[in-house]
């Protein structure tokens, strides 16, 4: 229990900034700060490599159309539930280069961090911007407080890099399918933007877990 009188909740979080449902899931864990002391360890993992940076049709990344529909009529109906206006999803971007900013960003504390990372979503999902391109991403994290430091070794320090690989490398060793994926604690499994309801049991769950093991 924190001073606060939260209990402490511990997630891992495997997202991309291109992937909707993770804005979702986003927005979800969020929420749970009402009622947790909420400590995530972000995993970023690129779900479409091989996309330009330049940005492409999201008819390039081939879904058939009767799935797309479904995709985008699940995640409207998302959206509304937690109150945000999604653009047409029409264009998808390379993301890499926006989770090696991320990831950066970590070092500048999490009020810097948080800053970015909501707004890497929002530019994206509500405001159309490609987020795949360097001179976006450096405008985005001088509106987040990012340091000049820590933007201009964003994209050169292989340290970034290495850990791309190293999240990569645990999500095969965990058999993470699914973006979002979300673990709290050890043994609570989210897969997708799921139900409310079920991140707040999953979550309160892995919150008990952690209670009764340090007692």
């Amino acid at each position: 229990m924190n001073p606060q009188g939260k209990p402490t909740l511990l997630a891992t979080v495997f997202t991309d900034y291109i992937c909707p449902f993770c804005y979702i899931g986003d927005l979800r864990l969020d929420r749970l700060r009402e009622e947790f002391e909420l400590k995530i360890n972000w995993c970023f993992l690129e779900i479409h490599p091989d996309t330009p940076a330049a940005g492409m049709p999201v008819t390039g990344l081939g879904y058939s159309d009767p799935l797309w529909r479904q995709m985008v009529d699940n995640l409207e109906s998302l959206a509304r539930e937690e109150g945000v206006r999604f653009r047409p999803h029409e264009f998808t971007t390379n993301s890499h280069q926006a989770l090696l900013l991320a990831e950066a960003a970590k070092e500048d504390g999490s009020a810097v961090f948080y800053r970015l990372h909501r707004r890497l979503f929002e530019a994206f999902f509500t405001e159309g911007k490609n987020i795949g391109d360097s001179g976006v991403l450096t405008g985005l994290a001088r509106e987040a407080g990012v340091a000049v430091a820590t933007l201009e070794r964003a994209w050169t320090d292989s340290r970034y890099e290495q850990r791309l690989a190293e999240y990569l490398a645990a999500a095969r060793d965990l058999e993470v399918r699914a973006t979002p994926t979300v673990f709290f604690g050890e043994h609570q499994r989210l897969d997708g933007a799921l139900p409310f309801i079920e991140f707040q049991k999953a979550a309160r769950a892995g919150a008990a877990a952690l209670h009764a093991a340090e007692k």
